[in-house]
């Protein structure tokens, strides 16, 4: 175990120093210098994922409390000015109600600043047609986090296909996965979740292909092989199947 921290503690990871023993992968969020330095380092070394910017997208019905939406979504623009922070929903009226919500408890939080400034940036409420539409939208966007405010998030869960994370309900805010509830909260961002998933064991697992022919296995393969390699121009490829066809 090591106390160290940021870039240098990255370098010294994949490097090795005097004290630091060098390792294989190197997995777990960092701030911009960090996320630079793991983007220099692989290949090096192997890396989690590059974490950017974080993401709340909150797909709602309009059938829970206005109050609660604002909330978590203040909860996610506090974090820095690059936040993400969206709502959508097919209800214009609860759109409008969140938006008053927002802005009063906004004025109220110790980070204002910051979180003013997260939401003029990077702050959108979409009002769609129908859920159905919202959630061809929470698919294109694959946010981090991702909140179902509907009567019946179960039975919505299985239509998501990219996410980081689904908090199911309107009893489930991001800061409840934050600090308290369920697996590890490294995890993927910047629209990574339509390729990747979050940080688990399977991060430090990888796989070893093998093969195995016998020699009537190789001979039915050469038929295919051997021409195969000659059509590229590989003639030592093709010989080296060849000859073991031959010598048998």
């Amino acid at each position: 175990l090591f106390q160290v921290g940021g870039a240098q503690a990255l370098a010294a990871l994949a490097y090795g120093t005097r004290t630091v023993p060098r390792v294989d992968v190197i997995a777990g969020p960092g701030n911009l210098y960090v996320t630079a330095a793991k983007r220099l380092l692989y290949g090096e070394v192997g890396v989690d994922m590059l974490a950017g910017p974080s993401e709340l997208l909150i797909l709602s019905d309009g059938s829970s409390s206005p109050r609660f939406a604002a909330a978590d979504l203040l909860s996610q623009a506090e974090h820095d000015q690059e936040a993400w922070t969206l709502l959508i929903t097919p209800e214009r009226a609860f759109a409008d109600r969140v938006i008053e919500e927002l802005e009063a408890i906004l004025a109220e939080t110790p980070r204002r600043e910051v979180a003013s400034e997260s939401l003029r940036r990077h702050g959108f409420v979409v009002v769609v047609k129908d859920l159905q539409e919202g959630m061809e939208l929470v698919n294109e966007f694959a946010p981090e986090h991702l909140e179902l405010h509907l009567k019946e998030p179960l039975s919505w869960l299985e239509r998501v296909k990219n996410a980081g994370v689904v908090f199911l309900g309107d009893q489930t805010p991001v800061a409840l996965g934050d600090y308290y509830a369920g697996p590890n909260h490294i995890l993927p961002t910047a629209r990574a979740a339509r390729y990747s998933s979050p940080l688990g064991v399977w991060t430090f697992l990888k796989r070893i292909n093998f093969l195995y022919y016998d020699r009537g296995a190789l001979a039915e393969a050469a038929k295919r092989v051997v021409p195969l390699a000659r059509v590229e121009g590989l003639e030592a490829h093709a010989e080296a199947v060849k000859v073991r066809v031959e010598d048998g």
